[in-house]
């Protein structure tokens, strides 16, 4: 068996690079590792002979694996990225319908890049290749490589939420979307009420039935389930360990004169409640009038996406809030937070999580959430910090003995900073230690190992003679079940 992973970004194995986001982490040691070959966009585009080729730009080793890009399509790339994969599919799954902006050339857009990706892929198809697919930007893909010829099982994880289906019927072409999305074998969800999120999307706009989280459709049998990704938890740890001898660690170290640090590390974008989290530390130096020049809040906002209208409006807001923040409560030498428009290696990152007292992961609608995760992997075992995490990310369901928040209650999440900055070791200790017990349950190598697992299991027939028995037999199960 040959493994084909597929995603719109890669990363590669530098570790003083900044790293594109939590996709990019996560799936690098796993390619390294297991043979596979991943395959993405080069970040450039190519020439029209090239698109008709689907040829690819460089095809280099990684670890065991190996990474492949190719040139995307220059007619058609924008419109598919930023047009109807970032303004109107990511603002949907992350239920903000009220953000969708896209024209009709931006669906046109995502669909040709996506039937490109699916010529491209040819090359890799053997008849032991199992092709995974990542995420939201190649919904369609599936289906265009059915439409290719392809028989082997395609699978498919989505990284972000999948909302409610009222929110998703604002997408433009939405039910031809997920029609397309049948012809994936199997269909990974971050969480249950992702997948029940989408089986409700079938059963009440579709008409179709699902059961035991089985749909049959005109492209055969589907199984929806539930993966959710995690990182590598002893490897995380090392590498934090290792950071504290980095010279930016040791400076955030030295320059915070014994005072606690608080911490965010998002990519800049609206999903991560980026603005409240700044109100909310406000109110706590409002409340708490006692931690000020005690304690510092930083701040790391990556750029993202700045060719899209909503975000580069959030970023003009998120600078001005923290203006106005450290102009109220700065002195001539402090400021209560540290706001930095820029990335920064995983490595560098690993020891900046170990040098703060607390983790603020406060997203208004996360997928996971690796940020919190690897926050609490790079914590010293002896003196751990306290993670104060959204409900509404995913990872918030497993992560249960986080100090956990409302990120619209802006005083509600004050009192709760608060409340972990006041946290005694031993309470810490305890908190951290169920933590990492299930972290270590649900590694990123048991996310990678179970999907693939259970893909190879998979037997796609067409519907018809010999798939209409598998439905009634499931249909038969639940109605003597239930």
């Amino acid at each position: 068996m040959s493994v084909v992973v597929v995603s719109n970004r890669v990363a590669r194995a530098k570790p003083d690079e900044p790293l594109a986001g939590g996709l990019a982490a996560a799936l690098l040691p796993m390619v390294r590792d297991s043979g596979a070959i991943w395959v993405g966009s080069s970040g450039q585009n190519g020439s029209d002979a090239s698109q008709a080729r689907g040829s690819f730009a460089r095809i280099e080793a990684l670890g065991t694996g190996a990474l492949a890009t190719v040139d995307m399509p220059a007619k058609h790339y924008p419109g598919y990225y930023e047009g109807f994969a970032n303004s109107a599919l990511w603002p949907a799954l992350h239920s903000r319908a009220d953000l969708i902006h896209v024209s009709a050339d931006d669906y046109t857009s995502y669909r040709e890049v996506n039937a490109f990706m699916a010529r491209a892929l040819l090359r890799f198809n053997t008849p032991e290749t199992l092709f995974w697919i990542q995420d939201y930007h190649f919904l369609t893909l599936g289906a265009e490589l059915r439409q290719l010829g392809i028989e082997r099982p395609l699978g498919f994880f989505l990284h972000t939420p999948w909302a409610d289906r009222r929110t998703v019927t604002a997408v433009p072409h939405h039910a031809e979307i997920v029609q397309a999305m049948l012809a994936y074998d199997l269909i990974g969800f971050q969480t249950v009420e992702d997948r029940q999120n989408f089986e409700d999307y079938l059963q009440a706009e579709l008409g179709f039935n699902v059961v035991d989280g089985t749909v049959a459709s005109d492209w055969g049998l589907t199984q929806l389930a539930t993966f959710p990704i995690g990182i590598d938890v002893d490897e995380f740890a090392a590498r934090a360990t290792k950071a504290m001898g980095r010279l930016e660690v040791t400076r955030l170290r030295e320059s915070l004169r014994g005072a606690k640090l608080v911490l965010g590390v998002d990519r800049l974008d609206y999903s991560k409640g980026l603005a409240n989290r700044v109100r909310a530390f406000d109110r706590m130096l409002e409340l708490e009038p006692g931690f000020k020049r005690a304690v510092s809040l930083l701040q790391v906002a990556v750029p993202s996406r700045g060719n899209i209208k909503a975000y580069r409006e959030l970023k003009a807001e998120l600078a001005a809030l923290v203006g106005e923040v450290n102009g109220r409560h700065g002195e001539v030498d402090w400021m209560p937070i540290r706001y930095l428009n820029k990335g920064f290696s995983q490595l560098t990152l690993a020891g900046f999580y170990r040098v703060a007292s607390v983790g603020l992961v406060t997203p208004l609608h996360d997928g996971m959430n690796l940020v919190a995760k690897e926050y609490v992997a790079a914590q010293n075992p002896l003196d751990p910090g306290v993670l104060v995490l959204s409900s509404f990310a995913g990872a918030a369901r497993e992560l249960d003995t986080a100090v956990l928040i409302n990120p619209h209650d802006i005083d509600g999440m004050a009192r709760q900073l608060a409340v972990a900055l006041h946290m005694s070791i031993e309470e810490r200790r305890e908190r951290w230690q169920a933590m990492v017990r299930k972290l270590k349950a649900s590694s990123v190598q048991n996310w990678f190992s179970d999907f693939l697992h259970t893909l190879a299991d998979v037997r796609r027939a067409p519907l018809q003679a010999a798939t209409r028995p598998i439905v009634l037999q499931l249909a038969n199960r639940k109605a003597a079940a239930g």
